[in-house]
């Protein structure tokens, strides 16, 4: 079996079977994020949620599904076909593709590349294409309307994230995010993980998580009262589907980098017990569930007091954190807790 691995068409198999496991895991979430998260939404409201399809209610995503990809798909009559359907699946996929660097455990990532944080970058910068696409290719002003809030609100966040980002690769000294989970790897458990030396920007990463993921209170291109759906409006069946499905998949994706950037990734909180992939899937969860929480009790903001945040705060504050933290692992400051190159990470 060794063998046949080493050969081409094996190590193809084991990367497709990888691949596939990947896609399978974050498609099976996607069913209970969907569903935890309108649980949640009830909750808060006092009312029951989902509770009819399947036990407890959990087939009713699976309904949900099946319901949008058996229903009639209505093109605009003037939209551009091509484009019209190209954008929700560009959506989908590049949402997919960047768990491809995604760590849940040491040596459980499908492409343990040294630039693995560029990657993901990358990925997400051309999601925002996705969403320009489909407001376009309606052919209507309110779709095209709500793409153009969206892609401002997505890259101006997107600065936020990258320099708040900079300052844990200061710290590590590696764009690879095993790098930075294997720096956090104290003996004081959950205080060696650096949300506590990178306090404020872990605020600051989490709302500008939100607003880049357009999640509630910050999301302007799908305000119902409005913009009616934003750059969505003119869709319907399996291609609304992709589009709200990249959504999820995206916001579960900044549930993972939180974990691994500031929370430590795998590594238990406790020493002592042991480190696994548990850890991490548990993590995300837990910031999946404060995602909900912010939806079902912060009212959205105005689309002016979006980008004032964004340019005039989050901007300037993650900027000077970047100085610091620059000067804070330059002269090693409290042992080094910035500068965790310095102690093999």
């Amino acid at each position: 079996m060794a063998e046949f691995l080493a050969t081409p068409l094996g190590t193809f198999l084991l990367i497709l079977v990888q691949a596939l496991g990947i896609v399978a895991f974050v498609m099976l979430s996607l069913l209970f994020l969907v569903y935890g998260d309108r649980k949640i939404w009830a909750a808060v409201q006092m009312r029951r949620g989902p509770n009819v399809v399947g036990p407890w209610g959990i087939l009713q995503s699976v309904a949900d599904a099946l319901k949008y990809v058996v229903k009639e798909i209505v093109v605009p009559a003037g939209a551009d076909k091509f484009v019209y359907f190209l954008a929700p699946m560009l959506s989908f996929v590049l949402a997919i593709l960047a768990w491809a660097v995604i760590p849940f455990d040491k040596g459980w990532v499908l492409a343990d590349i040294n630039v693995a944080i560029l990657f993901v970058f990358a990925i997400s910068s051309l999601e925002v294409y996705g969403v320009i696409m489909g407001g376009w290719a309606s052919n209507s002003k309110y779709p095209f309307l709500g793409s153009l809030r969206s892609a401002a609100q997505m890259i101006s966040y997107e600065v936020s994230l990258g320099l708040i980002i900079i300052g844990v690769i200061i710290s590590t000294g590696s764009l690879n995010f095993s790098d930075i989970v294997a720096a956090q790897d104290g003996s004081f458990g959950l205080f060696s993980w650096y949300w506590l030396p990178h306090l404020p920007m872990v605020v600051l990463f989490f709302v500008s998580a939100l607003a880049e993921t357009n999640r509630p209170p910050f999301d302007l291109p799908e305000a119902e009262s409005e913009l009616v759906a934003g750059f969505m409006v003119e869709y319907s069946s399996t291609a609304y589907l992709l589009f709200m499905a990249g959504e999820y998949i995206a916001i579960f994706l900044m549930c993972a980098l939180i974990s691994l950037l500031f929370f430590g990734g795998w590594l238990s909180p406790i020493p002592g017990i042991a480190d696994g992939w548990w850890w991490m899937v548990a993590k995300m969860w837990v910031f999946f569930f404060m995602f909900a929480m912010v939806k079902a009790i912060v009212p959205r903001y105005r689309y002016d007091q979006l980008m004032r945040i964004g340019w005039k705060v989050f901007l300037p504050l993650s900027l000077g954190w970047v100085v610091l933290v620059a000067f804070l692992a330059r002269y090693e400051v409290l042992g080094g807790a910035w500068a965790r190159w310095t102690m093999g990470g």
